[in-house]
């Protein structure tokens, strides 16, 4: 990676209808929708905002951000570390 290159902090956004508005478990697995992967927070956010303002009169339907980036950097970090 050049030294002006941005890191790439991978983050994804999904969203579908939960059972309940006091968790976080979806209805059916097979109509989450994946909206896609984003190289930083800052498109993950507006990609995010854009799906929850589309559905803001379905109060069920709930879209999230993950931060991949960090999912894969502790599963990197696991591999290097030694077994104990």
């Amino acid at each position: 990676m050049p030294d002006s290159a941005q890191p790439q902090l991978l983050h994804l956004v999904i969203g579908g209808e939960l059972t309940d508005l006091e968790h976080t478990t979806f209805k059916d697995l097979d109509q989450v929708e994946i909206v896609g992967v984003y190289p930083n927070y800052a498109t993950a956010h507006a990609a995010w905002k854009a799906k929850a303002q589309q559905t803001v009169d379905n109060a069920h339907m709930r879209y999230f951000v993950v931060h991949l980036h960090r999912l894969l950097d502790r599963r990197i970090e696991a591999a290097r570390s030694p077994s104990r």
